[in-house]
């Protein structure tokens, strides 16, 4: 009769790839998504009274570099995240590799696009003007 005397430990290497990059980043984005989303609910809707909001508390808030990283951090995260788990469902649906392509680059111009559009009016933002 055999004795097991221990646990025998094997290393598998795993091939980095850009599926692998993604999915660690589906993760990663959605850890700071839920810090990142909860905290700005909190600061806009919940310490802050809606009848707040207005573009004077706008002004205000984003007259700080700090809140326009925190909002651009959001807005890259979220937006991100949202293209990237969008190609994942559109992948289980379209079996065609070359419709699939197109549509990846479809929806990279249009991340990059709204990426570009939504940072310029945030650094830029000035109410003055």
């Amino acid at each position: 009769m055999t004795k097991l005397t221990g646990v025998t430990h094997r290393k598998v290497q795993v091939p980095s790839n850009k599926e692998r990059t993604a999915f660690l980043f589906m993760r990663l984005s959605g850890v700071f998504l839920l810090f990142l989303a909860v905290s700005h609910v909190l600061v806009q809707h919940v310490v802050n009274s809606v009848h707040d909001l207005d573009i004077q508390f706008v002004i205000e808030r984003w007259s700080s570099v700090t809140i326009k990283g925190i909002d651009l951090l959001l807005l890259y995260f979220a937006l991100i995240h949202g293209i990237n788990g969008l190609r994942n469902i559109l992948e289980d649906y379209v079996h065609s590799q070359k419709t699939m392509r197109v549509i990846n680059v479809i929806m990279a111009v249009f991340l990059v696009i709204s990426l570009i559009f939504a940072t310029v009016a945030i650094v830029t933002f000035n109410p003055e003007s």
